[in-house]
């Protein structure tokens, strides 16, 4: 199946809706099991399935793991176990709102690395599109507060997550830059694979996984399921067709969608949100399509009033 520019950019934004999800079910998984055995669990699950997935696609071929194994190796330690395990780690002592805020600057990072490794600055209209849908970003999940002029304290976990921000930048340049003849569901299998091997040795050094597993909850657990198959498969395999279709850089930029959804889920709920944050969903949209290309500055400033 050939996969079209507009599918593409659906199957992003089906992603990052994974994603955002994912911030609820990892409050969830976190209630009773620790950190890094909530990531072995959740990617224990997302292994199986997408190499029961591949198989039944074409099946495994050894050349194209030869082929890329350091990278799958290294985008799998930086990509899946890292950013997966600071984000889980992180939210012990972060809050949701501020890790959103902190992963809407991944791509930033990625567009920054994708210039640097290609030798070449991004389209202005690009780095604006970013800024704005950033500026949006804050608007949404801080409800208006970032700009009152009050102190903002940093947790700990806050710099857990911004370094695994920076390991998401660098797996969604790495994935086309250093993985050559595989498909993105090989990719995707395979450093998803091999970032579980890194997190289980992280949980068996640091935490009791076994035990954890066996007294932690059943909500703990289904929601572990639904990150593993939803959060994980999907999400990566989405997110890799993504990159592969129409490049690193303006695929990161959907990134900035991840606390959107997680918005839309907490109204979902029950829990409205405020006048600021609707601005901030306009905002952020608007420097989506700014940075796609999908509206111009032009466009824009014809819907403006005349002076």
């Amino acid at each position: 199946m050939r996969v079209t520019p507009q599918l593409a950019v659906i199957l992003t934004l089906f992603a990052t809706f994974f994603w955002g999800s994912n911030f609820q079910a990892t409050k969830l998984a976190l209630s009773s099991l620790p950190p890094w055995t909530a990531s072995v669990e959740r990617f224990v699950f997302a292994v199986l399935a997408i190499f029961i997935f591949m198989v039944l696609k074409g099946g495994i071929h050894g050349k194209v793991l030869r082929q890329n194994l350091f990278a799958f190796i290294s985008l799998g330690t930086i990509g899946v176990a890292g950013f997966n395990g600071a984000l889980f780690v992180g939210l012990q002592s972060s809050s949701p709102v501020t890790a959103a805020l902190i992963m809407a600057t991944t791509p930033i990072s990625a567009n920054i690395l994708e210039a640097i490794m290609n030798r070449r600055f991004p389209e202005l209209i690009r780095v604006y599109g970013m800024m704005i849908s950033l500026f949006g970003v804050a608007l949404v999940i801080t409800n208006g507060q970032l700009f009152s002029g009050g102190a903002i304290h940093t947790a700990s976990g806050d710099l857990i997550i911004l370094a695994g921000s920076l390991g998401w930048a660098i797996y969604t340049v790495g994935t086309r830059t250093f993985v050559t003849g595989a498909t993105p569901l090989e990719t995707t299998s395979w450093t998803m694979l091999f970032g579980t091997v890194i997190l289980a040795i992280i949980a068996i050094f640091i935490e009791s996984p076994v035990p954890s597993l066996f007294s932690g909850k059943l909500e703990s657990h289904l929601a572990s399921v639904y990150m593993g198959i939803a959060g994980s498969v999907f999400a990566y395999l989405f997110w890799n067709i993504g990159i592969a279709t129409r490049g690193p850089g303006r695929t990161a930029i959907f990134f900035n969608f991840v606390p959107i959804f997680a918005l839309g889920i907490q109204v979902a709920m029950g829990d409205i949100p405020s006048l600021a944050q609707i601005i901030g969903i306009i905002i952020t949209i608007s420097g989506v399509l700014l940075g796609q290309g999908v509206v111009t500055l032009r466009f824009i400033s014809k819907g403006l009033p005349a002076k």
